[in-house]
């Protein structure tokens, strides 16, 4: 995100933030009410358990004066307008959609009038025309953007950087993360790569086929697109990446501690805790035409030893030096 909006937003953040406490203690009785559509991650995912305590932070807590509606597709995408719709009955005061843009789609379907604060997981806001721009969304929607569309390059990059002499790569993708290859293919062009995408179209998606087609075009390593339906599964995916001795790079922290070689991607409990503020601040009386669109800044890189002992792949110093975290 370029200065400005940081700045913007800050400025909005730090004058309306300052509200909670006095509005709390003026409207002791008011309940407020928060519809949250997820379209696979349970509550119990440390990123939603973060944008929960921020709530709670902020003088928003469950049971003494706010209601969160929770509805969770599990993997179903089909159930997601339906779940919508159900949340757009319960008279909330701002909704949530984290991830993928159809939950957005959903919300707004489902919704005529009721403030939106995203977590846009795998598309860009503006250039997908929810907002007019990300310093001035200039409707009901704004929210935090986590640039999964520009990342797919620099991941190839860093398997690029442990791998030197890798050639082919396989994909792993689905229907919400068509931006994301056209970026990998860009990158991988320029790295001299050859990629192999396998894109789910319908769920359930079959894991260990996509990985016997892998198998079969002889690739050398793993990228996997963000896609909040693969992160439900990312046990089972880190573990056949393992079993085909592919060394793999995915979009966060999440998956280097199930097993993936790499991850490098934004701080996902961070940005959560960003949406959190934003959704106090509308609760508070902001509007969200007026609030920033905020964009990830700082981005980590985790470094699985285990699993590169298994693959006996030595991790370049270089590498090891960047990484905010390695885990033994």
């Amino acid at each position: 995100m370029g200065m400005n909006y940081r700045r913007a937003f800050l400025r909005t953040l730090a004058g309306v933030l300052a509200m909670p406490r006095v509005t709390l203690s003026q409207e002791s009785a008011r309940t407020y009410r928060l519809g949250w559509l997820s379209s696979a991650a349970p509550r119990t995912e440390s990123y939603n358990v973060a944008f929960a305590q921020r709530l709670r932070e902020l003088g928003f807590v469950e049971g003494r004066n706010l209601v969160i509606e929770f509805r969770n597709a599990e993997g179903r995408s089909e159930r997601l307008p339906d779940l919508a719709a159900d949340l757009g009955r319960q008279n909330c005061d701002v909704l949530i959609a984290p991830g993928g843009e159809p939950v957005l789609a959903a919300i707004k379907q489902a919704s005529r009038d009721t403030p939106i604060v995203v977590f846009a997981g795998d598309y860009d806001p503006a250039a997908a025309g929810h907002v007019a721009s990300l310093a001035r969304p200039g409707g009901r929607i704004t929210g935090v953007s986590v640039l999964q569309t520009e990342l797919p390059a620099k991941r190839l990059e860093l398997l690029k950087e442990v791998l030197p002499n890798v050639k082919r790569i396989a994909v792993l993708g689905d229907i919400a993360t068509g931006e994301q290859l056209s970026v990998a293919r860009v990158g991988a062009k320029h790295l001299g790569l050859e990629l192999h995408p396998y894109e789910f179209r319908h769920a359930p998606y079959d894991y260990d086929h996509a990985f016997a087609e892998f198998v079969r075009a002889n690739a050398e390593a793993l990228m996997g697109l963000a896609s909040a339906f693969f992160t439900r599964s990312r046990r089972q995916i880190s573990a056949l990446a393992l079993e085909h001795r592919l060394p793999s790079i995915f979009n966060n922290y999440l998956w280097a501690e199930q097993g993936g070689l790499l991850s490098y991607g934004p701080n996902f409990p961070h940005m959560f805790r960003r949406a959190a503020e934003m959704a106090g601040m509308i609760l508070n009386g902001a509007k969200p035409a007026e609030i920033p669109v905020e964009q990830a800044t700082t981005f980590e890189l985790v470094i699985n030893l285990k699993t590169a002992r298994a693959l006996a792949i030595a991790i370049p110093a270089s590498i090891r030096l960047r990484a905010e975290r390695v885990i033994e």
